[in-house]
């Protein structure tokens, strides 16, 4: 029985958005009455992100939230490693600690699991009639590029695999070998989790309110070649 949903933020010089994105994590309330727990991994920021997060937690005690820090810089997808490892919840939801997604759409999630359809579910920024921030014009062919590639190798029919809302449960996602310490965990975890003995994976439609660089956005060109190098590596290589 599912009773409560690990949140697992991961946070990198994000001092002055933290407390907003917690805030709305605080306030949405989960279909089937779940509890939340929300695991923060400060990637060792260099700015007052820590001071943010314990601020936060002291003035929300009633809050179930769980602080982890990197005592080095070890990238996005190491700091998920570590969240996912803490998990005590019955499922796992990924979510960034800036404003691009939306905690209220958790709910969009949960109900193909909890109705008894899914194991996991993908929230796509290609579908659907939600609020889609128009951004980037080669953002979008990159994206679209990775995910046709990542499909080739899973044999799956996404249309958004780098999207940043995945929610798996727990007993799935922490038996991977998960080896991705920056932006190649999204193409990394997809492979893994396709190659799951009859996994059920759905696929619905979510907001995306996109930051430009000057508002914090980090991904860049470099971080697409190695997306596209961890699709091919961990198509080909089952035992890696």
């Amino acid at each position: 029985m599912v009773k409560k949903l690990s949140i697992i933020i991961p946070a990198y010089n994000e001092g002055n958005t933290i407390h907003f994105i917690l805030d709305k994590v605080k306030s949405v309330q989960l279909i089937g009455g779940l509890e939340k727990e929300i695991i923060i991994v400060n990637d060792c920021s260099k700015d007052h992100t820590e001071e943010a997060i314990k601020s936060y937690i002291t003035q929300n005690p009633d809050l179930n939230i769980q602080y982890y820090k990197h005592e080095i810089n070890k990238g996005k997808g190491a700091a998920l490693h570590t969240g996912i490892s803490k998990a005590k919840g019955e499922l796992v939801i990924i979510q960034d600690a800036d404003l691009e997604y939306d905690p209220e759409e958790y709910n969009l999630l949960l109900k193909p699991i909890l109705d008894g359809f899914a194991d996991v579910v993908f929230g796509s920024r290609f579908m659907g009639g939600n609020a889609h921030r128009i951004l980037f014009f080669w953002h979008s062919i990159g994206n679209n590029i990775l995910t046709f590639v990542s499909n080739m190798f899973t044999n799956l029919n996404l249309s958004d695999m780098e999207t940043c809302y995945k929610m798996f449960k727990t007993e799935l996602i922490q038996k991977i070998s998960l080896k991705e310490n920056r932006f190649g965990f999204e193409p990394e975890v997809t492979a893994k989790i396709a190659r799951i003995p009859n996994v059920r994976i759905y696929e619905v439609g979510i907001s995306y309110y996109g930051r430009t660089y000057a508002e914090g956005k980090k991904i860049g060109w470099r971080d697409g070649f190695r997306a596209l190098y961890c699709i091919v590596k961990y198509g080909l290589l089952k035992n890696s």
